[in-house]
C-alpha cells in the first residue's frame, strides 16, 4: 500500500513538473510557430490529465467514504477525458510541425 502511494505521489509530482515545462515551452515559442505552440499546449494538457488521474487514485487509497469515492471518480473521469483529448490533439498537431518549420525557414 505504501509503495503504491509512493508511486502515485511520484507520478503526481512528475506530471506537475512536465506540465509546467511544456507550458513554459508554449509561452516561450515564437509567434511565428502557432502549430508548435498548440502542440506544446496539448502536451501540457496531457500531463495535466495524468496529474488528475493520479491524484484521484491517490485519494482513493488514502481516504474512505462515499464523498471521497464520488470526488475521486470525478477527478479520474475528468483527467481521463483531458488526457485523451489532448493526446489526440497532440498527435494531430505533431503532423504539421515539420512542415511549419520548413515554411518559416524562407
Amino acid at each position: 500500500m505504501k509503495t503504491l502511494n509512493f508511486v502515485l505521489v511520484f507520478l503526481i509530482v512528475a506530471s506537475a513538473v512536465f506540465y509546467f515545462y511544456f507550458k513554459t515551452r508554449q509561452f516561450r515559442t515564437s509567434q511565428v510557430f502557432p502549430i508548435r505552440k498548440k502542440m506544446f499546449a496539448s502536451k501540457a494538457g496531457m500531463f495535466l490529465g495524468t496529474l488528475l488521474i493520479a491524484f484521484g487514485l491517490n485519494q482513493l487509497l488514502l481516504f474512505n467514504g462515499t464523498v471521497t469515492y464520488v470526488i475521486s471518480g470525478v477527478f479520474i473521469l475528468l483527467g481521463g477525458y483531458v488526457a485523451i483529448f489532448n493526446g489526440k490533439a497532440m498527435r494531430y498537431y505533431n503532423q504539421f510541425v515539420q512542415e511549419e518549420t520548413e515554411l518559416n525557414k524562407r
